[in-house]
């Protein structure tokens, strides 16, 4: 009876093989992982893990990012529970509709103290613009949805003066930077963070003004780790640790299928990949750890034949049939440009 630990591209297959399938001996058993934080503190390394090319500028429509929602169910949608979060006194809450009838708001944008409810705007540190046109535009509804309500970090959304936050706009770096030049640092902090957690692109001129600010006046710049998006998205190629256990038990023979975690969902997501089987378990255990990177994660859903995709190799599903992310048609043809798209997967 023959165990083997074997890689495939990203995903980490326990599987054993024996001369009779009948008396094969394995089991499945629950994952867990080391890390489910990207730690990479200086600023430059993060940068340079993020893909440069140019921006995807069709097809955006501000309705596509479905918000303020309320994804947890707490009855408070997501600008409520910013406004809460970032008061600094104690906020007044009607209880009945979660709204924030009073409190304190400091704009570190411009300096500014407010005290009205209606002069503070919650800004996407990076626009939903700005996120559909650098990788947000090959996106499932469900995951613009999460980015557009994510309180999952604490860097995505920001209470800052409304008048500031409109005059920034969909703007990037190299075309706008908070008034306030002291808190320039933290701004670009918060923006690479946010590009890298979710896997979206930087242009040219956005990634060279960011690369020129982190060469002189932040070149210091320390970048807090994060944990993974709410949704399974392409994040960048951060290698990070797993580990996973499986217990022999002698049942029918099963297989296991364990995504890396750089596609992995946090908080109470989960992804969904290939079903486990579990047979009763009986006897000892084995551990077996592996390094990845990033790589295709959960299986989409909502997608649409023929349209471009990210990442390679990604699955999803349409009309009940399931499709794959792939630079070839079924013929094993390439597409023009390169480019991937969603086609029937094969057997």
């Amino acid at each position: 009876m023959n165990w083997r630990i074997a890689v495939n591209g990203a995903v980490l297959v326990v599987a054993i093989s024996g001369a009779a399938a009948l008396n094969a001996v394995v089991a499945d058993s629950q994952a867990h992982e080391i890390s489910t934080k990207f730690v990479a503190n200086d600023a430059k390394s993060v940068l340079a893990s993020i893909k440069v090319e140019n921006e995807y500028k069709t097809g955006y429509r501000r309705s596509l990012f479905i918000h303020w929602s309320d994804l947890d169910g707490n009855g408070c949608d997501t600008r409520e529970e910013v406004l809460k979060r970032d008061s600094i006194s104690k906020p007044q809450v009607d209880p009945y509709r979660c709204y924030v009838v009073a409190g304190d708001w400091y704009s570190k944008y411009d300096g500014k103290n407010l005290s009205d409810r209606g002069d503070v705007d919650i800004d996407h540190v990076v626009a939903l613009k700005e996120a559909w046109d650098s990788g947000a535009w090959s996106w499932t509804e469900s995951q613009r949805k999460a980015y557009a309500n994510d309180l999952t970090d604490g860097r995505t959304l920001i209470a800052v003066t409304d008048r500031v936050n409109r005059s920034k706009g969909e703007k990037d770096p190299s075309n706008w930077m908070p008034p306030m030049k002291s808190y320039w640092c933290t701004f670009l902090g918060d923006w690479i963070s946010v590009k890298a957690r979710w896997g979206l692109s930087m242009d040219q001129s956005e990634y060279g003004r960011i690369t020129n600010l982190l060469a002189s006046d932040c070149s210091s710049l320390k970048i807090a780790g994060w944990s993974a998006a709410p949704v399974s998205v392409s994040a960048p190629a951060t290698t990070v640790t797993t580990t996973t256990q499986t217990t022999k038990t002698t049942a029918q023979a099963t297989t296991t299928t364990k995504v890396a975690p750089a596609t992995t969902t946090a908080g109470s997501a989960v992804s969904t990949n290939a079903p486990n089987t579990t047979a009763p378990a009986k006897s000892a255990t084995e551990t077996s750890t592996t390094s990845t990177t990033a790589a295709p994660g959960a299986v989409a859903k909502d997608i649409y034949p023929g349209s471009y995709c990210a990442p390679l190799d990604a699955l999803g599903t349409y009309k009940g049939a399931t499709y794959v992310c792939s630079k070839t048609n079924a013929e094993g043809l390439p597409y023009a440009g390169g480019r991937a798209r969603w086609r029937k997967a094969t057997n």
